[in-house]
């Protein structure tokens, strides 16, 4: 990524129960990067990584990072250069399949049961996007009340589902070198059961390794 390295991983404890999942990228990564959208019509540049098999016991089956040069909608908020980090619940197969004709926006603006999102979270205006799906948003987040967005956390539907969960984090965020976590808010149920879920996420980076991280941690099998 950009001209340097980026890579997935996850820390299980002694019982195969995970402490930690995410994804590690070197300080050259965010160098060498496109600052113009591609001509695809989308937003940003995909780097699609495979989980560690021991990454089983969660319920991703993937990861995308998107780097977005202009940032996307909506505009005053998230329109900055930024990077979504998206943890998915569901196969590149099913990806390939939302592409926003007709017939699948019906199956892209299909909202799971209320109760599959947490309290607070709403559908977002005009957030279905190819490969994606549709995006759900925290009203209570800082970027919505006032504050420059700088690290926030998004959910993701496609048919009746939720197929991920993402945080998005700015390029002049991560150049801060920051050391921060922040809790996920929790659905009351969840659609995939037997899974370990996680409750936090957070953003860092090793002075020593000149690496940035983005883990989810904290978790609960459900």
């Amino acid at each position: 990524m950009g001209n340097g390295l980026v890579w997935t991983w996850v820390h299980l404890d002694k019982e195969n129960k995970p402490k930690a999942v995410g994804i590690s990228f070197t300080e050259t990564a965010l160098t060498g990067l496109p600052t113009e959208k591609p001509d695809n019509g989308m937003d940003g540049y995909e780097f699609t990584l495979s989980l560690p098999k021991e990454a089983s016991v969660l319920p991703f089956d993937h990861v995308a990072v998107d780097w977005n040069p202009k940032g996307h909608i909506p505009p005053g908020i998230y329109d900055v250069p930024h990077f979504d980090f998206h943890f998915y619940m569901c196969s590149t197969n099913v990806r390939k399949k939302i592409v926003l004709d007709s017939q699948d926006m019906k199956r892209c603006q299909k909202q799971p049961p209320a109760e599959c999102l947490p309290e607070g979270y709403i559908y977002a205006p005009q957030s279905e996007i190819k490969y994606m799906g549709a995006h759900w948003v925290d009203l209570s987040s800082p970027e919505f009340n006032g504050k420059p967005f700088t690290h926030t956390f998004i959910y993701g539907s496609y048919d009746g589902k939720v197929v991920f969960m993402e945080p998005m984090v700015t390029l002049s965020y991560l150049l801060t070198k920051p050391s921060v976590s922040a809790p996920i808010k929790q659905p009351r149920k969840v659609q995939k059961q037997g899974f370990y879920y996680p409750s936090s996420y957070s953003v860092t980076y090793d002075e020593v390794r000149k690496e940035y991280t983005i883990a989810l941690g904290d978790f609960v099998k459900r």
